[in-house]
């Protein structure tokens, strides 16, 4: 019997551990050459989103060493994050370069973390990973094409050169200067607010030179002052002398440490801050009970100040004391410095007799690492007050460069952002200070005269708001301004006011293409810090150096006028008083009164000012009552064909300034003429000099309000309304003449704030989502020219009525502050 013996081979099934083993030893399989070549993309554009966040959240060590921080950073972020990513989809089992996806999913966690961190919202954070992710895909792709083997060398030198091109342009372009004025894109892409056109203008007129040629022609009707004097914004007679004081201790910034010229002390401002961090301290080596008192100085000398420079001090105390200006920044990142950015108005005025002081305030600045000090916004206002306290010591101190060189009488304060509110409140000290004895005792010989705030905040501090009181005030905003968007200067404008007899003024200039950065030297061009800053546009805005010139003349212009000249009130006696070679009263009161007069000297763009003196009589300001029937002095108002109502003022997210206005509605269907009337049986009140000379109210054009789904862009209101004011005097006698006969009205500008129309509504919780802000323009009639219409229109009988009278179209008009000269 024969035995067959069967042997079954039973193959086992591997162990779940043998398998995971052997899929984590091929994690790498698919990532080829090619692949590994191609992981240069992704790191790239990783890199270049660290680079923003290094920009944005400096460390004080210095740009070059916190990209290079932050590029480590990145760096090993992604190498962990693609081994990790690579060893899970070898788990998976996903026959994919699993390195290269590893480094692409890095990109895109990183940029969304980074950018939606940085007040992005949700969607545009996720388009902007996206887009960052694609681009290192095909930087990457590019980069495995160049190392492969098959390619020719020609062909990889041709694309060698196009991929550092366009990485050229990406490195370059977060800091790309602005185009300037000759941007072939203007700064606004509509007339959104151009209700008020005069009726057979063209509707397609919505570019910039369109605008400014329209405001040049206008011009051409106001005397230009650039015809009489030479600009505000040239260097005048004197030679400048420039120093800084400061504690001496100061690690960072050598011009207030070791190399300072003259020691100041130091201040405690524990009463007031009660948070400030160890980082805070341990950065700059004090803390709050211990705040620096530094600044920089420039200072005119005269000629005959050189020859006496070694008489001795009975030569300094016959020597002219100038007028003092104190310029303090605003709130920017701690570590980058801000008080060195005004050098340009410092050495401005100190060659037309001002000293200035641009004044450090850099260690209540906002940090990354350690937020902003408490009360921040007080303590500003109270270190300017400390400043003027440690000047005066100076000017007191024989030896000392300052000594019996300043005239307390005669200071003025400038200010940028948090510092324009600063200077407002500094101005107001007797109410923001009033428990401190000490130091209001100390400033009992100081008149603070004038004060000039560019692009102020107006925050609301201890419940309230300064209201400043016989101080004359200048404030300048610009339209593109993507840091304090709104027109916030133009509420404390609103709350300025005179006593009568006083010989004081506040004016305002909003400008078209300017941004909130270029007025400090030391900022840059963005108005916010990277990596959102990238995302703003700066197509069609003024240059630097353009938007400089600008408060370069209104400042100098506002001091001349406010320090120099009669428009002071100060009935102070004592040393000679410093002036520029043949200055005079109310040399360049014109151009604060009316910008068409210096558009010589200023760049092209579009303006909107205002303006009111303390001789100002009101007819209407609209805030006594809620009475839109009523008028002070016994006045009524009427209106035909309209609708008519009081309204507070808004401002561009649609927050309520403090001052109501009449808003005028005109309807598109009505053919009949519309109109708004005032009247005074015993005649309007007239001003305390005798008889009134000049009819003057500001107007702002609301026409983009009456947008539907018919006219998104508010076309109804285009050029089809037709304004007119009439007058009716003592007699009974009625003159009309149109509006466009005294100035042109500008319409107002659509700002496109970012890079893509979609991101206004997905940056800083939809802060740019509103395109137009409805500012007002001030508008002054001479009443002559109505005499001269119809001489027997005699303004000496008084006025018994005013009409304004608006044709054509639809139209949204707001008017306030209606009175004369």
């Amino acid at each position: 019997m024969e035995i067959q013996v069967v042997t079954e081979l039973l193959l086992s099934k591997p162990t779940l551990r043998y398998r995971i083993a052997r899929r984590i030893r091929n994690a790498y399989r698919y990532d080829t050459a090619f692949w590994r070549f191609a992981i240069a993309g992704p790191w790239g554009a990783g890199m270049f989103a660290f680079g923003l966040l290094a920009l944005g959240m400096p460390t004080g060590l210095g740009s070059p060493v916190d990209l290079l921080l932050f590029l480590l950073a990145g760096t090993l972020g992604l190498y962990l994050t693609a081994h990790i990513t690579a060893l899970l989809l070898a788990l998976i089992g996903l026959p994919i370069p699993r390195l290269f996806t590893g480094a692409v999913l890095f990109d895109f966690a990183a940029s969304f973390v980074i950018f939606y961190s940085n007040e992005v919202a949700l969607p545009a954070a996720l388009v902007i990973a996206a887009v960052i992710s694609l681009a290192g895909i095909a930087a990457g792709l590019l980069a495995g094409t160049l190392a492969s083997r098959r390619l020719r060398r020609r062909h990889k030198a041709a694309a060698a050169l196009m991929a550092a091109l366009l990485a050229a342009i990406a490195a370059i372009w977060p800091f790309a200067a602005s185009p300037g004025s000759g941007s072939a894109v203007p700064a606004y892409q509509g007339v959104q607010s151009a209700g008020i056109w005069e009726a057979g203008e063209a509707d397609g007129d919505k570019a910039r030179d369109v605008a400014s040629s329209d405001a040049a022609a206008s011009s051409a009707t106001v005397p230009s002052l650039a015809e009489l004097l030479d600009s505000p914004a040239e260097p005048g007679p004197y030679e400048v002398s420039t120093f800084t004081y400061g504690s001496g201790n100061d690690a960072w910034q050598p011009e207030y440490g070791e190399a300072v010229d003259i020691t100041s002390g130091t201040v405690d401002a524990s009463v007031y801050i009660k948070k400030w961090s160890v980082y805070r301290t341990a950065y700059w080596g004090f803390n709050q009970r211990a705040l620096p008192l530094n600044g920089r100085v420039w200072m005119p000398v005269a000629a005959e100040e050189q020859d006496n420079t070694n008489l001795g001090n009975s030569a300094a105390d016959s020597q002219t004391r100038y007028p003092l200006v104190l310029i303090v920044h605003g709130n920017h990142l701690m570590e980058d410095f801000s008080d060195d950015g005004y050098a340009y108005l410092g050495e401005l005025l100190a060659s037309r007799g001002f000293i200035v002081v641009s004044v450090d305030e850099n260690f209540l600045n906002y940090s990354v690492w350690t937020g902003i000090p408490d009360n921040d916004m007080k303590v500003r206002a109270w270190i300017l007050l400390k400043h003027l306290q440690q000047i005066g010591v100076f000017a007191d101190e024989p030896g000392n460069p300052l000594y019996h060189k300043i005239d307390f009488t005669r200071i003025g304060l400038a200010g940028h952002s948090r510092g324009g509110q600063a200077v407002a409140m500094a101005a107001d000290y007797k109410d923001w200070f009033a428990d401190d004895a000490e130091l209001i005792s100390s400033l009992e010989d100081v008149q603070i005269q004038a004060v000039a705030a560019i692009a102020p905040t107006d925050k609301k501090v201890d419940g309230k708001y300064t209201q400043l009181k016989d101080v004359s005030y200048l404030t300048l905003q610009g339209a593109r301004d993507g840091d304090v968007s709104d027109f916030d200067g133009d509420r404390q404008y609103m709350r300025t006011s005179f006593s009568p007899g006083t010989n004081r003024f506040k004016a305002s200039l909003y400008i078209g293409d300017a941004n909130h950065s270029q007025f400090n030297s030391s900022w840059g061009g963005r108005d916010v810090s990277y990596p959102k800053g990238i995302l703003l546009s700066r197509n069609g805005m003024l240059s630097p150096s353009e938007q400089r010139s600008i408060a370069k003349v209104y400042l100098s212009a506002f001091f001349e006028e406010t320090l120099h000249g009669t428009a002071t009130g100060s009935n102070a006696s004592g040393p000679a008083s410093a002036t520029t070679t043949d200055s005079g009263p109310s040399r360049y009161l014109p151009l604060l009164q009316d910008y068409r007069t210096g558009l010589a000297w200023l760049p092209d763009t579009v303006y909107y000012n205002r303006f009111e003196s303390s001789t100002f009589t009101a007819w209407a300001r609209y805030d006594e009552d809620f009475n839109r029937l009523s008028l002070p002095g016994g006045g009524k108002a009427s209106g035909s064909n309209l609708t008519w109502k009081e309204e507070e003022a808004k401002n561009r997210q649609n927050g309520t300034k403090p001052s109501r206005g009449i808003v005028l509605e005109r309807k598109s269907s009505s053919n009949a003429p519309s109109a708004y009337t005032l009247s005074w049986e015993q005649g309007a009140p007239l001003p305390t000099g005798g008889p009134p000379k000049e009819l003057a109210f500001s107007l702002t054009d609301r026409s983009f309000e009456l947008e539907d789904e018919q006219t998104p862009d508010a076309a109804l209101a285009s050029g089809s309304v037709k304004v007119e004011v009439e007058l009716t005097d003592g007699n009974d006698t009625s003159v009309r003449l149109p509006l466009k006969r005294f100035m042109e009205i500008e319409p107002l500008p659509v700002t496109s704030f970012t890079i893509h129309p979609w991101l206004e509504r997905h940056l800083s919780g939809g802060k740019y989502k509103h395109p137009t802000e409805a500012v007002y323009q001030t508008y002054r009639l001479d009443l002559a020219d109505f005499a001269a219409a119809n001489p027997s229109f005699d303004p000496n009988t008084g006025i018994q009525r005013l009409t304004f009278y608006l044709n054509g179209g639809a139209a949204k008009l707001m008017l306030d502050d209606i009175g004369v000269y």
